[in-house]
């Protein structure tokens, strides 16, 4: 057993540009980089919501870079200003995050709200369709022969591949047509608490430990999940990938802190929302079961899932596959539009069997992760978000039909894993026995 120390497992390359100047170096690095990113989606994306999103986005990285330079300078005159250390870094980051993601988003809905249609992505609607849904007929999902009888321009939005519990967040807009029903308010609302949370446990060291390591490794992996561009733009414009994203944080920082039947019950509560949340689960449960707590993280990991599930199989079992299984695997009536250029798409769009081929490399790169779990399981809630983090980036990658957008998930889960190493905090020993 060994008191984890939360900059030992870091690579040199990495630890030298996260910590150079106080981390205020890599704070400006992303923030300009973000506002040419944020500027570029503005003038060119094809994306109305996108562009909507660049044009205010883009001030809000500019201003948080020049917030950062002034930091930069600040700390060669003056290197123990309360100014340029990690109080005011957390503030810059909440308040960029504001500027970036919160403000968009809000300013989206309210024009929305004023007859605007083209201020929120189709998943948006597809969410509070499916709560109306579930209102009406206790179901989130229509039946394949209602689909069809929709107009061909239609049908897409007519599919919910989702989980059933994502329709919960369609509840508010079935109440009111104000801006704050729109599904992204409430998308960003479950984020925040969840990500609060999650910071606040693992700024809680237990025997009063602390380590300025820590907190800083804790920042960089709250920025990845906020003011990172691919993050900020999904939750302004799109949103239902984040609440997901920030409860298997939790889930995560909780194994951290040696809660495992939270952490079973939190990465459930983001498996009933998205499928994406189940090859996290499952690697939990590997890590609970080297805890000797296996059964008690499966039991929400899996639990609550499957309790979301039941209800609507038992409504319309033929709408629940249909939406939750064919369509995704891209044997609905109509094709997902979930088509990024990565490796997966490119092989099953330009090779013979291509499809065919695209699933064989992703089973087998499933079955080299399995082995892996299987001959060396993650034994700390760090190594337990490398897996899932190089894991998904693998299978987004091979995946026939994905999104650009979804590799929030491995570079969130990277960029987490070294603020899981909590100071005071007994774990075993490192897997490479050092």
């Amino acid at each position: 057993m060994s008191t984890a120390t939360p900059t030992d497992h870091r690579p040199g390359w990495w630890y030298r540009i996260d910590t150079s100047a106080g981390g205020l170096a890599l704070d400006l690095g992303l923030y300009a980089v973000s506002a040419a990113f944020a500027a570029i989606t503005a003038a060119t994306s094809t994306l109305l919501p996108h562009r909507a999103w660049g044009g205010i986005a883009a001030l809000g990285y500019l201003s948080a870079a020049l917030v950062a330079i002034g930091q930069l300078l600040l700390r060669r005159h003056r290197p123990g200003s309360p100014l340029v250390g990690l109080p005011a870094r957390w503030l810059v980051t909440v308040l960029a995050w504001t500027a970036v993601a919160l403000l968009p988003l809000v300013w989206q809905s309210v024009q929305r709200a004023a007859g605007r249609t083209d201020r929120a992505q189709e998943e948006v609607l597809v969410v509070e369709q499916s709560g109306q849904r579930l209102v009406e007929t206790g179901t989130p999902y229509l039946g394949p022969e209602a689909i069809a009888a929709l107009p061909p321009g239609e049908q897409l939005l007519g599919y919910t591949p989702y989980q059933p519990g994502m329709a919960l967040f369609g509840l508010p807009r079935a109440a009111t047509d104000a801006w704050w029903g729109d599904a992204r308010v409430w998308f960003a609302v479950g984020t925040a608490l969840a990500l609060f949370l999650a910071v606040r446990i693992l700024r809680r060291p237990a025997a009063g430990s602390t380590s300025v390591g820590h907190d800083a490794a804790l920042l960089r992996g709250a920025q990845a999940a906020t003011v990172l561009p691919i993050c900020a733009l999904t939750l302004a414009t799109g949103g239902d990938d984040l609440p997901v994203l920030a409860l298997c944080l939790l889930a995560l920082a909780l194994a951290a802190t040696a809660r495992p039947g939270w952490a079973g019950v939190v990465v459930g509560l983001a498996g009933a929302l998205k499928l994406f949340a189940w090859p996290v689960a499952a690697v939990l449960v590997i890590w609970g079961i080297c805890h000797r707590a296996g059964l008690r993280v499966a039991v929400g990991a899996f639990g609550l899932p499957a309790a979301a599930l039941l209800p609507t199989l038992l409504v319309d079992r033929d709408a629940l596959v249909e939406n939750v299984l064919r369509f995704p695997l891209g044997h609905g009536l109509v094709a997902s539009p979930a088509q990024s250029p990565f490796p997966g798409h490119l092989i099953a769009e330009a090779l013979p069997a291509g499809r065919a081929v695209a699933a064989a490399l992703l089973v087998a790169a499933a079955l080299a992760i399995a082995i892996r779990l299987a001959r060396r399981p993650p034994r700390t809630a760090r190594t337990a978000a490398l897996v899932c983090g190089y894991g998904l980036l693998v299978a987004i990658l091979l995946m026939p039909t994905t999104r650009f957008g979804y590799l929030l998930y491995p570079v969130a889960f990277l960029l987490w894993a070294p603020a899981l190493d909590v100071p005071g905090i007994r774990q075993p020993a490192r897997e490479d026995g050092k």
